[in-house]
């Protein structure tokens, strides 16, 4: 019981300390939609979007392609790689979730990478269909910047909510056994990754998410049935049992988030560093869900310079 009270403490107290540790916004920003916060997905999508420079497919698949940002200018540009969320459901829309922070990266010189991928009612989809996706789609920009002016030596992977999950495991993969059916034999992995909302822990999801994503059962139709969850598969598809993660790693939660709450983002933070991984957890005030993917938020700038930072760093 002593050792369960000191753990609640510490959650507290590091949930508290990361939240101090956001940014005001920049100075002379107003949110245009202060008024209506939190929005729900649907309230995003409902504004106009800009297009990727070029869809490109990376396989044979309907739903194997990722979509180009890329900015003006003769490059090489540094490479943010995404991968969308929605639950891992098919029935949710894709890559157009992330086209406004996208096209927010580009106009700030940063090049996009954003996947799609098969999801759950997708033929492919759960595991291991899903994650060779995201293996294959990540891999993939070797050959696109054979085409396209990218610097893949500043590569950073972020995610929001189930694409969190999947881009921190992306930066994981390097860990994977032969044996695993997502093994690469030399997987591209980032110098950093940032998740939005991620599900980083399949587990602790699975076990205390608030329902919002149709967990328990949503987890169950990704990964199979809880009876086969074994630690041998786990090791395998979630970042919070995998081997530890030899990338930097910001979890980003949003204060107000009623699908991954924050407390989330800091048990996960406190197992990755218990393991020996660089991780730090933010907690942005006043955000909720999707706020961590809208370009007019408060939140989004904290976000972006986090992003920079990561691109730029040694």
């Amino acid at each position: 019981m002593f050792r369960l009270h000191r753990l609640s403490v510490l959650l507290a107290a590091m949930t508290a300390l990361a939240a101090c540790q956001a940014e005001a916004p920049a100075p002379g920003f107003t949110d245009p939609h202060a008024e209506a916060r939190p929005i729900a997905w649907n309230e995003l999508l409902d504004r106009p979007r800009e297009t990727a420079t070029a869809r490109l497919a990376f396989g044979e698949g309907e739903l194997e392609f990722g979509e180009l940002w890329l900015p003006e200018g003769e490059g090489p540009f540094p490479v943010v790689a995404m991968v969308h969320g929605g639950c891992w459901l098919s029935q949710i829309p894709g890559t157009i979730l992330q086209d406004y922070i996208a096209a927010d990266l580009r106009d700030h010189g940063i090049a996009v990478w954003n996947l799609e991928y098969a999801r759950i009612g997708h033929e492919t989809g759960g595991w291991p269909g899903t994650f060779e996706d995201i293996a294959d789609g990540m891999d993939h920009l070797r050959v696109v910047a054979a085409d396209y002016p990218l610097d893949l030596d500043r590569l950073v992977l972020t995610g929001h909510s189930a694409g969190g999950h999947l881009a921190l495991w992306a930066a994981a993969r390097g860990g994977l056994s032969e044996d695993s059916p997502a093994w690469r034999a030399d997987p591209l992995l980032p110098d950093a990754v940032v998740t939005l909302a991620g599900i980083n822990d399949l587990a602790d999801y699975r076990a205390h998410g608030p329902g919002r994503c149709g967990e328990p059962d949503t987890v169950d139709n990704l990964i199979g049935p809880v009876e086969g969850q074994t630690r041998e598969l786990m090791a395998q598809v979630s970042p919070g049992s995998m081997a530890g993660i030899a990338v930097d790693q910001v979890i980003i939660s949003g204060e107000l988030d009623p699908i991954v709450p924050p407390v989330l983002g800091a048990r996960y933070t406190l197992l990755a560093g218990a393991r020996g991984d660089t991780v730090r957890h933010v907690v942005l005030p006043a955000a909720g869900h999707f706020e961590l993917i809208d370009p007019t938020a408060p939140a989004w700038q904290d976000i972006r310079a986090v992003l920079v930072e990561a691109l730029q760093a040694d």
